[in-house]
């Protein structure tokens, strides 16, 4: 690691209360190696193109579970373990890598009446999403497990708040009531052939096969679905690539340590009643990586598709705030 830039933030929107953020200072260190790749080497079926670790001595900053793209410009959205939004927007060097995220901005979820979320059992997000209505995004969907729900939030440039607005998921999902259930949430692209539809993916709800079960929330493409396990791993976040196939982010512990793998599956394999299996194109584990939680596509700002991948600290003084980011080969 080298040292990267301690980046302030600034106040990410004034005005109504139910927008406002409380603004706060993020440091960044900039991360060169990954594993034994250098900068722009493969790794995995990838291309190492670098990363940062956060820190803040903002008490909310921390258990970034999930995260979403919001606006132009990098404009990013974190979904916290602690029911926060954390809103900013990646900054990048002149070399096209990670350097910092700027204008963090620190948020409460609310509930269906606007207020915030009254306790720790309903606050537990895991995942989100942005949702495109004419192609401008216009709300972030929010999957949360313990108290097992999706909701959506309004957008109002790029930054989430109001009310929260249930999106209708199945029961046998919502009676599922632990820290092991909903773990990942992400809308098919117009690539897709379920272009569209909601994809709830479980971190250890299994079906009898032994499979995690999943779910398609769509009108024509809808019904359950499952995703072949992989040994010592668990489901943490999907995200869709543009072309339609499906990134299944995992996570697993051995020896005391991290491990971490990136899945691509077929867009064909994405419908009802399909069991997804598809191929690990990364992986990972030891220092590398940490609690790895989060996942993303996005453009970055050479043009270039690439995948950024976050970790969950857990709020743990001993777990780092990564954001690895690596290119897709054409």
């Amino acid at each position: 690691m080298k040292p990267g830039l301690a980046l302030l933030a600034t106040t990410l929107l004034a005005g109504a209360p139910v927008w406002a953020a409380e603004a706060t200072t993020v440091g960044a260190v900039q991360i060169s190696q990954f594993g034994a790749s250098a900068l722009d080497q493969p790794a995995g079926q990838l291309i190492w193109r670098g990363g940062i670790a956060l820190v803040s001595q903002h008490d909310d900053f921390g258990g970034l579970s999930g995260v979403t793209f919001t606006g132009p410009d990098q404009q990013v959205l974190f979904v916290s373990d602690r029911g926060q939004f954390v809103a900013g927007k990646l900054a990048y060097d002149d070399h096209d890598r990670l350097l910092g995220l700027l204008g963090v901005g620190v948020s409460p979820m609310a509930n269906s009446k606007g207020v915030p979320l009254p306790r720790q059992y309903a606050r537990d997000a895991e995942s989100v999403e942005t949702v495109y209505r004419d192609g401008i995004p216009a709300a972030v969907r929010v999957g949360f497990e313990h108290l097992t729900r999706v909701a959506d939030f309004a957008l109002a440039d790029g930054v989430p708040g109001g009310p929260a607005r249930e999106v209708a998921i199945p029961q046998w999902l919502s009676d599922n009531r632990t820290n092991e259930t909903l773990e990942s949430v992400c809308i098919a692209p117009s690539t897709s052939p379920v272009a569209g539809s909601t994809l709830l993916l479980t971190e250890a709800v299994m079906d009898e096969a032994g499979n995690h079960r999943a779910e398609l929330l769509g009108q024509s493409d809808k019904g359950p679905l499952s995703l072949q396990p992989n040994p010592g791993r668990v489901p943490t976040d999907c995200a869709f690539l543009p072309n339609g196939d499906l990134l299944v982010l995992e996570r697993g512990i051995a020896f005391i340590a991290f491990t971490m793998a990136l899945r691509r599956i077929p867009a064909a394999q994405v419908r009802p009643g399909s069991i997804m299996a598809g191929e690990v194109i990364l992986e990972a584990s030891g220092g590398t990586i940490d609690n790895m939680e989060s996942l993303a596509v996005h453009t970055a700002p050479d043009g270039e598709t690439r995948i950024l991948i976050g970790s969950d600290n857990n709020f743990n003084d001993w777990q780092r705030t990564l954001l690895l980011e690596f290119g897709l080969p054409e």
